[in-house]
């Protein structure tokens, strides 16, 4: 029998890593594993159900430290000429430049409730934050999610602060959150701090869906009586208008009107179409600037109905952040610049800049807002009265409560508002279809029978 060929025992080697964990009774367990590299050595480690607290850098080779492997591999080398190209290095670059181009991995508002929610819930129950990570990791709820909190979990264990980590993630995890997460570790209270996230996040996400469903409906009708116009002036109106071209005679003026409608959306609706998408384009593209953005808020601000809804849910978003912030022993300051980028309105939001520069002089919260006009009277004396009586989360959670209650209002009456104004577009739009047809039928047979 042909004796089989071993490779050489470098070849075959992986890095090594000691590490420090907890097993499943808690006991601390002290070692070193081959792996490829640490995130390898985690889902390794998690196989075995142990909860890693320390990983080391990698020791080498089969146990030689970089430093002398380095050494070993530089003794070896020999000096040549221009190298040859890599097709496997190549490859290797392609990928890495394949990957800048991939999409980061991102949280929706949902997903970051729930796992502030477990996160919360995890911590009070006694766990520590490095074990709530982990067992976080070890659910399968979404690649996103799962990328996210296993990039946490390896980074706790390296030693880095939740805060610091959670930065490193800004388009999932706000200012705001960072901010309070910080707030949480400084203070020692950072399973009351999620708490209040959650809370938090609660109020933005239902919010949200008020304003939403209450633009399903108008938006439905909407959409399906102008998808009915459109098909009548291509399908429907030709072929009248093909009937009275043979029948002769004058048609009214309506109907005359209607059949022009008709005819140049069939001959030039493409033109039209192609000039609505790129106009659709430039004013996105407008609106981005800040000017733009500017002018698109000061607009709304004003408009009689969908004002309101912007005001009540921005004066309630200012409340509800500054109270929390305030709470959590984050700095008037710093939390009125966490303030300013999440209202969702520049208008407001320069509003809270320029009193957060005059709170910077030294005056109260409550005056500075009081002197653009921007924020109401009344929001402004119940938060100067919170700054005499010295409760200012108080006042403020009162003001954010009046406001979400306002909010209900607002959206009642524009959803009571909207409705039938879309229906009074839609039966006028149908009802001049069908007033000019009936026009023309009985002109052409009146003219007929006499």
């Amino acid at each position: 029998m042909k004796p089989r060929r071993l490779l050489p025992p470098e070849r075959n080697a992986m890095p090594q890593f000691r590490y420090i964990a907890k097993n499943k009774t808690g006991e601390r367990q002290e070692g070193v594993l081959d792996a490829p590299d640490k995130r390898a050595l985690m889902a390794q480690l998690g196989r075995m159900g142990f909860v890693p607290i320390s990983v080391s850098e990698p020791l080498g080779k089969g146990g030689v430290a970089p430093a002398a492997e380095k050494a070993k591999s530089s003794a070896k080398e020999e000096p040549s000429t221009a190298p040859a190209k890599d097709p496997v290095s190549a490859g290797k670059k392609w990928f890495r430049f394949e990957k800048t181009f991939r999409t980061k991995p991102r949280m929706k508002m949902s997903e970051l409730l729930l796992f502030t929610s477990e996160m919360s819930d995890l911590l009070a129950s006694g766990m520590t934050l490095g074990t709530a990570l982990h067992a976080l990791a070890q659910r399968k709820t979404g690649k996103s999610q799962d990328a996210i909190v296993t990039s946490l979990r390896d980074e706790i264990v390296q030693g880095t602060s939740l805060s610091n980590a959670l930065a490193k993630w800004p388009d999932s995890f706000p200012t705001l959150y960072v901010s309070m997460v910080k707030a949480g570790e400084a203070s020692g209270q950072l399973p009351g701090v999620l708490e209040r996230l959650v809370k938090h996040y609660e109020r933005v996400l239902s919010a949200r869906e008020k304003v939403g469903m209450a633009l399903v409906y108008p938006l439905i009708v909407f959409l399906v009586g102008f998808g009915a116009m459109v098909f009548m002036m291509i399908f429907v109106i030709p072929r009248f208008s093909a009937m009275f071209e043979e029948l002769g005679g004058t048609l009214p003026l309506p109907t005359r009107i209607l059949i022009g409608m008709s005819k140049g959306l069939i001959q030039y609706g493409w033109i039209l179409g192609i000039g609505a998408f790129f106009g659709f384009a430039a004013l996105r593209r407008a609106v981005k600037t800040p000017a733009g953005q500017e002018w698109k808020d000061r607009f709304l601000l004003r408009v009689p109905v969908a004002g309101n809804i912007i005001r009540a849910d921005a004066f309630a978003n200012f409340a509800h952040t500054l109270g929390t912030l305030l709470a959590n022993g984050v700095q008037v300051l710093q939390a009125l610049s966490i303030v300013e980028h999440t209202v969702g309105n520049s208008i407001i939001a320069k509003a809270i800049h320029e009193a957060r520069d005059r709170v910077t002089d030294g005056s109260s919260i409550s005056r500075p807002l009081s002197q653009d006009g921007v924020f109401p009277r009344l929001l402004t004396d119940m938060l100067a009265i919170g700054e005499e009586s010295g409760d200012m989360s108080g006042a403020l959670e009162h003001i954010g409560r009046r406001y979400d209650n306002e909010l209900d209002r607002a959206v009642k009456i524009f959803t009571t508002i909207l409705e039938p104004i879309m229906m009074l577009v839609i039966a006028i739009g149908v009802g001049f279809v069908a007033v000019s047809m009936l026009m023309a039928v009985f002109e052409l047979t009146s003219g007929l029978n006499a």
